[in-house]
């Protein structure tokens, strides 16, 4: 059984040079694999997100939830960044 099906795909033309180059460079053997890398690199970035969502920013929320007075102002948030 077949464990890889075929697509045509249709890029900007950076795109298509950037993939291009990848493959010159021998960085890839070939542009299905600098296409199956980037998709690659599109999972982790949203399971990244998915992960900090659900580990960090629905309990964030949850906790402020419970009690609105652990929050900080947009005062106090502008402030903070200011100093930085």
């Amino acid at each position: 059984m077949r464990t890889t099906q075929q697509f045509s795909v249709t890029l900007p033309n950076e795109m298509a040079a950037l993939v291009r180059a990848k493959v010159a460079s021998g960085e890839y053997a070939s542009e299905s694999e600098v296409i199956r890398e980037g998709l690659r690199a599109l999972g982790a970035r949203e399971r990244a997100l998915e992960d900090w969502l659900r580990q960090q920013a629905a309990p964030a929320y949850d906790a402020y939830r419970a009690d609105p007075s652990r929050g900080l102002s947009l005062e106090d948030v502008r402030a903070s960044l200011g100093k930085r």
